[in-house]
């Protein structure tokens, strides 16, 4: 069988937790989140398993996930980290720009973080990560570490619900208001 790159197989753990989760709350009439597939374009196929061997991005792509809960649009992406040091490299300029739209416009983005290591998921506001993102433009650390973390936004599975990030979701409005 023909596989990606293991770099691009990574958080797809992650993004299987969170489809299942998605597809609770959806059942329970939560939410309606959806997964963003991201454009490609094939170069190689495997003619015997018709699987794509080889493609490049078509674009960009935003965020992983996006859609409503409860009336509030809401974007996310999901990111996986092994250490306590979680690289800024992995979000990029283009994500950070159109979250920041996307609250413009009402909504709520955020970052759900699987420190796998710990066992743990992560909410990251979008102002903390803003917080993050701005001390790396003024010339500061290009990461940041655990300690920094909201200690408020630090989840595991409970109540059968892999990654219950809403009840993150609803702290998170909580101290916009």
């Amino acid at each position: 069988m023909a596989t990606w790159n293991s770099r691009g197989l990574r958080g797809s753990t992650l993004e299987e937790y969170i489809n299942r989760t998605n597809e609770k709350y959806q059942e329970n009439g939560l939410a309606l989140i959806q997964k963003i597939p991201t454009p490609i374009t094939p170069i190689t196929i495997d003619k015997q398993t018709r699987h794509i061997t080889l493609a490049y991005f078509e674009q960009k792509s935003t965020v992983d996930y996006i859609g409503a809960v409860q009336g509030i649009p809401v974007c996310f992406d999901a990111k996986e980290c092994r250490t306590d040091t979680f690289p800024l490299q992995n979000i990029h300029p283009h994500q950070v720009a159109f979250m920041e739209q996307f609250e413009q416009q009402g909504g709520v983005a955020f970052f759900l973080i699987s420190y796998s290591a710990r066992d743990e998921f992560y909410y990251l506001r979008f102002c903390k990560l803003l917080e993050f993102w701005n001390r790396m433009k003024n010339g500061g650390r290009k990461s940041f570490r655990y300690e920094e973390l909201e200690q408020d936004f630090i989840f595991k599975p409970a109540g059968g619900i892999l990654v219950p990030y809403l009840d993150q979701m609803q702290k998170d409005l909580l101290f916009r208001d």
